[in-house]
């Protein structure tokens, strides 16, 4: 019986020999060409991969699929970044960008994204358009392909993504403010695709974790503080550093740290960059946040006048009304954030970026900006904890939450329960616990805000014990 293959909030993800095999990707690619072919007269693709293990097998399997379905690819040789595939895919007109990743998940696996020709994420009812083609077994005869003849008849062609994504960059940041600054600056690439790009945008950077690994040395390449300990403790013992920037295994997301070692989470990240961008730069438009995201950036937009709107998790939902309307900034929880004035597509590189640009430029240290932030929402503390439970108690606490079960979570009473995508219970304005399964992982996540990270912790605590009985 075939593997069933199914797009999460972000591509297919699967264990590697397990379900993610040459055959089952040969199945998603042809359904992807099949798809292309029905829609478009001359379709191009724009394809890569990652620093997982085979990325080059698979992104080669992907390429034989298209080339005999007689779809024009072009490919870069060495792995890539997420935003440089959907860079690529906007610039050069690309029907659709492929690129084979599987973000920030452990290292079993690996995965397969679908990009637009506008530069993110594909939208859902067209992912779910190709989902739907995708066969049971590959009617393609893709194994006696040779690319090295595909590219002298001019049907593969190799470009430089890396460059062009340097490029990019280079001309919409001032890089010179940020390199004479003074500031010591750290980056962390977690082994992923970010490893080669940050060095040749800002060489004196120190850096950490910035060669091939497919292992990521058994750790989960995701940004958050629980990965980053040895980046938290080189900063603490160096003592000299202003700020660390760390990117997901295909540099779409982003994790930050201040020069104490202590991490500066998502939703402080995307309240930095709204402050700079509308108050320093002069910026409009509207926000988009996911679900999780916390209600102080409702108080900032409405300091500044900024129309907020609320979407189901997964950039995708995000990506969608960044093509459509004037959108300033695009963001989750998770890390994944998007501004205007580059592809709606999450870029931990380029937020990465825009905030040493406001340090090097205001001349203050990240916790100053910080503090100016605290000035119009207040302060506050989150963090997340992932329960690895098993299915049948994970299913057993969403039909709870589905029944408004939980009215309160030790001595916190539930005092208002919000439903756009997993299950948000308020306590008051301040405090806050969050439940909701992984579109990707078999994971319950457990999300919760309050004004330190001490009550953060009880609260989380709580959650814990009262859904896991």
């Amino acid at each position: 019986m075939a593997t069933p293959i199914k797009f999460g909030t972000d591509g297919w993800r699967a264990i590697i020999a397990a379900d993610f095999t040459v055959e089952n990707v040969a199945r998603v690619t042809e359904a992807t060409g099949l798809w292309l072919k029905e829609r478009f007269e001359k379709p191009t693709v724009v394809l890569g991969h990652d620093c997982r293990f085979a990325g080059e097998l698979f992104m080669e399997t992907a390429a034989k699929v298209l080339l005999v379905q007689g779809i024009h690819v072009k490919l870069s040789r060495g792995f890539v970044s997420t935003p440089m595939i959907s860079l690529a895919a906007h610039q050069l007109g690309c029907e659709i960008g492929i690129i084979i990743t599987a973000s920030h998940n452990p290292p079993s696996y690996n995965g397969f994204k679908l990009k637009a020709k506008f530069g993110g994420p594909l939208e859902p009812e067209k992912i779910n358009e190709v989902e739907a083609l995708i066969p049971d077994t590959c009617q393609v005869n893709f194994q006696s392909i040779d690319l090295q003849q595909a590219v002298q008849a001019g049907q593969l062609e190799e470009i430089d993504m890396e460059t062009r994504y340097v490029d990019h960059v280079k001309a919409n940041f001032d890089l010179n403010a940020i390199d004479q600054s003074g500031l010591k600056l750290m980056y962390d690439a977690m082994y992923g695709a970010g490893q080669r790009v940050l060095p040749r945008i800002l060489p004196k950077v120190s850096l950490l974790h910035c060669d091939p690994n497919p292992s990521f040395m058994g750790t989960a390449p995701e940004p958050i503080a629980k990965n980053l300990q040895e980046l938290a403790q080189t900063i603490k013992k160096q003592g000299d550093v202003a700020c660390a920037l760390a990117t997901d295994g295909d540099a779409d997301r982003i994790g930050l740290y201040n020069s104490h070692g202590e991490f500066v989470d998502s939703h402080h990240i995307i309240l930095l960059l709204i402050h700079y961008m509308v108050k320093y730069k002069q910026m409009t438009g509207k926000v988009v946040l996911a679900f999780s995201v916390t209600p102080r950036v409702e108080k900032l937009c409405k300091h500044y006048g900024l129309e907020l709107e609320i979407t189901k998790i997964g950039f995708k939902e995000i990506a969608a009304i960044m093509i459509k309307e004037d959108i300033l900034l695009g963001g989750e929880e998770s890390g994944g954030i998007a501004v205007k004035g580059h592809i709606p597509e999450r870029d931990g590189i380029w937020m990465g970026l825009i905030i040493w640009e406001f340090m090097a430029k205001s001349g203050k240290t990240l916790d100053q900006l910080i503090d100016e932030v605290y000035a119009i929402v207040g302060p506050f503390q989150f963090e997340r904890n992932d329960l690895h439970i098993t299915e049948e108690l994970k299913q057993k606490i969403i039909i709870n939450c589905k029944a408004n079960n939980y009215k309160s979570f030790g001595k916190y009473e539930v005092q208002e329960v919000q439903t756009i995508d997993g299950f948000k219970y308020f306590f008051d304005d301040e405090r806050w616990v969050m439940i909701r399964p992984s579109g990707t992982e078999p994971v319950l996540r457990t999300y919760a805000e309050a004004p330190t990270l001490e009550e953060v912790r009880e609260i989380l605590k709580a959650c814990e014990q009262t859904i896991c009985v």
